[in-house]
């Protein structure tokens, strides 16, 4: 896993936080699945993500049309109903563009 390489602001961000059940019921597979088919969208920047108790996963796009687009993807919505159905207790998501960003790293 690494930071996703974002272009020049402004763009957008959907932050998806949630907290799972104890079913896995094929979860990893789908959530790798969801990461391969996003990435394949046009307008796709990027996606970062972390699990603990709570997990939370951020894709980058480069218009809310693209963000759209993707929520209206045929595989994506059948993942949507198994995560209600199956792996989520509860989950929010929260879509924003982003301003401003900068970055640092060790040479």
């Amino acid at each position: 896993m690494s930071i996703a390489n974002t272009p020049a602001a402004p763009y957008f961000a959907v932050i998806f936080t949630s907290l799972r059940t104890a079913n896995d019921l094929g979860y990893g597979s789908m959530s790798d699945a969801m990461a391969q088919s996003a990435a394949r969208q046009p307008g796709f920047l990027g996606v970062e993500s972390a699990r603990e108790e709570l997990g939370i996963t951020v894709s980058y796009w480069a218009s809310l049309e693209a963000i759209s687009a993707w929520k209206r993807d045929a595989a994506h919505l059948m993942a949507q109903k198994m995560g209600r159905e199956n792996w989520y207790a509860a989950y929010k998501t929260r879509i924003c563009r982003v301003e401003r960003d900068y970055e640092f790293s060790l040479p």
